[in-house]
């Protein structure tokens, strides 16, 4: 089979990043998950064996369980990358991975300055909330009721 333009090829590589980066953080860092999340990371410290702690792990770290993530998006699609042969899903997979970890890297900045804003305006609100109801302070006179 004969591999797409270089293009082509570049383009499918972002956008199939896209899927694989929303399923590894999604299971590693969303609500829906947590309950397995928190049974695996229990697991990945009190397992007894080295290779049962490192499974485990593997739920709670986006990094890590991208790769099993994209692994499956490879099987799946028989994407490869700049060769037709094995190399091409070796490239594909180590170039799916670090461009979906990149993906969740801003992600992760964007709700975290989401986050921060949010906070500002709340504790900004909390501060016009008291400015105005204690005497003396802006808004009140003192000897006015």
């Amino acid at each position: 089979m004969m591999l797409a333009t270089l293009g082509t090829q570049v383009a499918v590589l972002f956008i199939l990043a896209l899927p694989i980066a929303c399923i590894a953080w999604t299971v590693t860092h969303e609500e829906v998950f947590r309950e397995p999340r928190d049974y695996c990371a229990r697991k990945s410290k009190l397992c007894a064996s080295f290779a049962q702690r490192k499974f485990f792990y593997l739920f709670t770290c986006e990094y890590c369980f991208s790769h099993w993530v994209t692994a499956l998006a490879l099987f799946v699609t028989r994407y490869r990358l700049l060769f037709d042969d094995w190399r091409g899903y070796v490239i594909a997979g180590f170039s799916l991975v670090w461009i979906a970890n990149f993906y969740m890297s801003l992600f992760g900045h964007l709700r975290l300055e989401i986050r921060e804003e949010r906070l500002e305006i709340e504790m900004d609100e909390i501060q016009k909330t008291k400015m105005t109801k204690e005497p003396g302070r802006a808004g009140w006179r003192v000897g006015q009721s």
